[in-house]
């Protein structure tokens, strides 16, 4: 295995000129970078990252913790992160909390010492004090957070204002009984699309009758049993408006197994739009949430951070947009539209 001192006699350079390169000195001119840089990898040489980070102090590595959540809505936000991470020359930790406070303190336990900083998915989380307690050690930057802290910057979804805009176009289709499927009661996200849904049913006078809100758990499973209840209901709604796509999937499956046509017997819309609403038949009406453009603003955030550990933390707010398709009733169906996920940076 090559060693520094094999590149620096091949590259023609001193073994300080190529420590400075790989600890990103820009005291190295751009045709020496060039040129150490071809070497190194011609002989295979790749720097110890371990005392590269007693050096600098820094472990170039950033933390990820990650609740008990899974679907493509989740995977987006990650790939978010990791695509940006790594524009940055970054690489990732990942861990699991399970929305548990204990768990979520061995995890960042595990993590100290070899993070520059922590990105954290906690929607579930009751108490926030061990990532408050984690943000005095290091900068921590948390994605659609199910509590308020002053000391994380965060970055979420309008999910109210989302939920809002689906129920004010059910209404302008002519529905007075708009049906919710509402997420897990701990879910943040959910209390606020459920928030944003009945502030809509308020403020567009329509039916507010308490057995038109059902509970699923942000699955396909929870989204059909919960579309059976609402269905059983006398007189049935007219629109049933899941919080997340795939309990719409869900719903979808049970309107067939009863012989009821979306979107002519009843409408289905969803949230997030996950990559296959737009393959689903008919094709799925939802709430655009652009879930990897949260990763890449919670890496952005962070690492602005990280370079001025003095500024207030941010909390920033990304809007959420209707996506009109087949299964509300609104448009034809028509050629397909081309999938979010194809817009997504590659």
């Amino acid at each position: 295995m090559a060693t520094i001192r094999d590149v620096a006699r091949e590259a023609g350079v001193s073994i300080a000129t190529i420590s400075r390169l790989f600890n990103g000195s820009a005291r190295v001119s751009e045709e020496t970078s060039k040129r150490v840089r071809e070497v190194a990898e011609r002989m295979g040489y790749w720097p110890n990252g371990a005392a590269r980070s007693l050096i600098t102090k820094r472990t170039h590595a950033l933390g990820v913790l990650l609740p008990d959540l899974y679907g493509e809505f989740f995977s987006d936000v990650i790939r978010g992160i990791d695509l940006e991470a790594r524009r940055e020359g970054y690489h990732l930790v990942v861990s699991s909390s399970h929305s548990d406070a204990g768990e979520l303190f061995a995890a960042l336990q595990t993590m100290r010492g070899r993070i520059d900083g922590l990105i954290a998915m906690a929607p579930d989380l009751d108490s926030p004090s061990p990532l408050e307690e984690s943000a005095k050690r290091f900068p921590t930057v948390l994605v659609n957070p199910g509590f308020a802290t002053e000391r994380c910057g965060s970055v979420a979804a309008d999910n109210a204002a989302g939920a809002r805009d689906m129920v004010k176009h059910l209404a302008s289709l002519g529905h007075r009984e708009v049906a919710f499927i509402a997420g897990p009661e701990s879910n943040r996200d959910a209390l606020l699309r459920l928030q944003g849904y009945r502030a809509a049913i308020r403020e567009f006078g329509l039916e507010a009758a308490p057995d038109l809100v059902a509970r699923g758990g942000f699955t396909e499973s929870s989204g059909y049993e919960a579309a059976r209840q609402l269905l059983a209901r006398v007189p049935r709604p007219t629109a049933i408006f899941a919080a997340n796509d795939c309990m719409a999937v869900g719903a979808l499956s049970a309107l067939r197994e009863m012989g009821l046509r979306v979107p002519e017997d009843v409408a289905v819309t969803g949230f997030d739009d996950i990559a296959s609403s737009s393959y689903l038949t008919p094709q799925l009406t939802t709430v655009r949430v652009e879930a990897w453009r949260l990763g890449q603003r919670a890496v952005q955030m962070l690492l602005a951070a990280m370079h001025a550990p003095a500024a207030a933390p941010i909390q920033e707010v990304l809007p959420a947009a209707l996506v009109i398709r087949e299964s509300c009733g609104s448009v034809p169906r028509a050629s397909r539209p081309v999938s979010m996920a194809a817009e997504h940076p590659a």
